[in-house]
């Protein structure tokens, strides 16, 4: 299989609900978002901002859970939101299609609009701050944004490290010859970052598209991949203990120690892509994921916590309760 019809394979396999589009940016979000069954719609993550849940999804829908209860807010965009960050109780920010990107200083209760273009034409799936100024935003095709202020201004990067070997000699005979051409093609040619985490030793980890697991030690400034025998796409890799677990597509989860040097395939008892994950405080790991899969992890043991039939699981938080929320294609829900 040539690596054009392994992309397109590949992409293929991504969740449908983090691609699908956006709703007419022509009306106004303020008038029309508020919706009464907004929780039983499309939501893809969920986040801990102090003592309250932060929940972010389709229409530029925002809700916080206070009190039990959740509450839609209105936000400046209807785009699909794809992921949501809190670097503290008040200041985070939520990202999604046509390189969406808001923010709020006050735990979620207001939004104001930092980035959008719909000439990008792709969509941030992940956004995380490692001060309350510094912050990293990436994306669908390599798309990556970097912030010093706080969100005022983002700056794209482009980080040929992550390319494969044919792809870079390709790149830079093309920018001698045709500088837009090179433009266009490097655009399309990086993977899908889909998400970015930081480690215990502040290290950064980047997991993608076509088995790509890479790491950066000065804030994703630079980039290492990993030797990682597998070409499927990860959605998702958390850190529990001295271990890093990376999971993704149809059910492969793999576990390695702090040296990201030798990977161990965590056996599923199912096949379904796997989109989140939680470690809770009595270091108990939660996955869950397509075809409704809630599972628990035990080393390279994993378990069936739940299967909810015709809807896909993307994330998984606990509140300030103690109480596991889920989000996916269904809205939020507790389980039974």
């Amino acid at each position: 299989m040539t690596f054009s019809m392994l992309r397109s394979a590949v992409a293929i396999g991504i969740s449908a609900c983090l691609y699908t589009a956006s709703v007419n940016a022509q009306l106004d979000p303020l008038t029309v978002q508020i919706q009464p069954l907004a929780q039983s719609s499309l939501l893809l993550d969920i986040a801990n901002a102090g003592d309250h849940l932060v929940a972010v999804g389709q229409r530029g829908n925002v809700l916080l859970l206070k009190n039990g209860q959740w509450q839609q807010v209105a936000t400046p965009v209807l785009t699909q939101l794809t992921k949501v960050f809190f670097f503290d109780e008040n200041k985070g920010w939520a990202v999604g299609h046509d390189a969406t990107i808001i923010h709020t200083e006050d735990g979620g209760e207001t939004w104001s609009l930092q980035m959008q273009s719909t000439d990008i034409e792709k969509p941030f799936l992940d956004v995380r701050f490692y001060t309350a100024n510094d912050g990293i935003a990436v994306g669908a095709y390599g798309l990556f944004y970097r912030t010093a202020d706080g969100g005022k201004t983002w700056q794209d990067e482009f980080h040929q490290e992550l390319l494969f070997e044919e792809d870079i000699a390709y790149l830079n005979e093309l920018k001698a010859e045709d500088e837009a051409l090179y433009l266009s093609e490097r655009s399309a040619l990086l993977p899908h970052f889909n998400r970015l985490i930081r480690l215990a030793d502040q290290r950064l980890l980047l997991v993608g598209e076509l088995g790509m697991v890479a790491v950066s030690e000065d804030n994703g400034q630079t980039f290492t991949k990993v030797d990682f025998d597998y070409d499927g796409s990860m959605f998702n890799a958390i850190q529990m203990g001295d271990n890093i677990y990376v999971m993704g597509l149809r059910g492969h989860v793999f576990k390695s120690d702090l040296t990201l040097s030798e990977w161990q395939q965590v056996e599923l008892p199912v096949e379904s892509s796997i989109n989140g994950a939680l470690v809770t405080a009595n270091n108990e790991l939660y996955l869950v994921g397509n075809a409704g899969v809630v599972l628990s992890i035990d080393g390279t043991k994993a378990e069936i916590v739940t299967r909810r039939q015709g809807e896909n699981i993307v994330a998984i938080a606990k509140d300030s309760k103690g109480q596991l929320w889920f989000a996916g294609s269904k809205g939020l829900f507790q389980l039974n």
